[in-house]
Order: structure tokens, then C-alpha cells, then sequence
């Protein structure tokens, strides 16, 4: 199997997998909540947020770059009355335009974008003012053994699950592309001490 088929039809598979249980579920609803109007997101992947969208969400703008995975979001998709639509496949550019969106949310996406710097300042951009932006991710550990251990496994994670990463630093790639973070909780998804290089997470809200 080449790289390319298994990026394309095993790692969104996968992927939806291993975010949907109990743990994350809870933290992706907390993380949904507050949102309202028009919503952007970044990596909508096979749909697992549509679930925590509150009823003051109007629509969503969903950006995802696998077929396979807007696929998987179908039976979620049908079973909501949101509105949602798929405008783009790059988060790192955005055919929106600017103003054009009350929040924006991005959910374990973060780590595998190429430059997740550019794509959160394409949602700020697209965001208006006074607007939120609702993220939940994966990344760096505070503790050095740990991140030792990201260092390491990081190409190998890179290779095996299209291109993500175990080192980001989310807050800080927030911060930099012109949010203002006003909300966070970050900690260990529970789980044994050998899972941690994988299970670092932040979820934050930023103005």
C-alpha cells in the first residue's frame, strides 16, 4: 500500500477511531460550548463535533481536505438540523470573506496542518470582531522526559498519520496569529504514563 493510499483511506478512518470516545467527548463538548451564529471549522474531519454544536449555532462552515472523511461526517450530518457546508478543502487559505463568520472552531486539526500559523490567521481574519475562537488540540508536554519522547517519535508519528505532529505549541500559535487567549485548561487525556507523548491537550477559547 503507498504512502498516498493510506494517508487518503486508512488515516481518516483511524482517526475517527480514536477521537470518539468518552474522554474526548466530553472535552469536545465543553470546548463547542459558547458557540454561536455562523461558525467556521477548521478541520471538520468525520463530523464528531456536529453532536456539541449548541442550538444557538446557525451553520457551519466546514473546511476539510478528505473525501473520505466528509464522507464518514454524512451520518452525522443527516442527523442534525444544522446547516452545514463544505467551502474549501486548505485552512491555510480560506475563499471566505473577511468578517464573514461569528466563531470559529478547530479540533485535533491543528497538528497536522503544514502551517497551522497561517490557517489561524486566515480564521481570524474571517472571524469578525467580537468573534471566539473554540480549539481543542493535541501538543507539546510541560515535562522534559516527555517531550523527549515527542522529539523522538515525532517523524515516525509524521509518516504513519499524514503529516501530524507531537511538538506544537498550541497557545503559543494562537497567541502569534493575533488571538487573545482568554480561556484554558490543558492536562493528560487519562490513560497510562507510556500514552503521554500523545495525550497532551489543550482546549482554550481566544478573542
Amino acid at each position: 500500500m503507498s504512502l498516498r493510499v493510506w494517508d487518503e483511506r486508512v488515516v481518516p478512518r483511524l482517526t475517527d477511531l480514536a477521537l470518539r470516545g468518552d474522554d474526548v467527548s466530553e472535552l469536545r463538548e465543553a470546548t463547542c460550548a459558547g458557540l454561536t451564529g455562523r461558525v467556521l471549522e477548521i478541520g471538520f474531519g468525520s463530523g464528531l463535533n456536529v453532536r456539541w454544536y449548541p442550538p444557538e449555532v446557525r451553520s457551519v462552515t466546514a473546511i476539510e481536505p478528505s473525501d473520505l472523511g466528509w464522507r464518514l461526517s454524512e451520518r452525522h450530518r443527516a442527523g442534525s438540523d444544522l446547516v452545514v457546508e463544505r467551502a474549501g478543502l486548505d485552512g491555510q487559505r480560506l475563499d471566505l470573506p473577511d468578517d464573514s463568520h461569528d466563531n470559529a472552531l478547530v479540533t485535533f486539526s491543528l497538528c497536522t496542518i503544514p502551517d497551522p500559523l497561517l490557517a489561524l490567521r486566515e480564521a481570524r481574519r474571517v472571524v469578525r470582531d467580537g468573534g471566539r475562537l473554540h480549539a481543542l488540540e493535541h501538543g507539546i508536554a510541560p515535562q522534559e522526559s516527555v517531550r523527549r519522547w515527542q522529539r523522538r517519535m515525532e517523524p515516525v508519528q509524521r509518516t504513519v498519520f499524514a503529516g501530524c505532529h507531537l511538538t506544537r505549541d498550541v497557545p503559543a500559535l494562537v497567541a502569534a496569529a493575533g488571538w487573545r487567549v482568554e480561556d484554558r485548561e490543558q492536562d493528560y487525556l487519562p490513560g497510562p504514563a507510556l500514552s503521554r507523548p500523545w495525550t497532551y491537550v489543550y482546549r482554550l477559547v481566544a478573542g
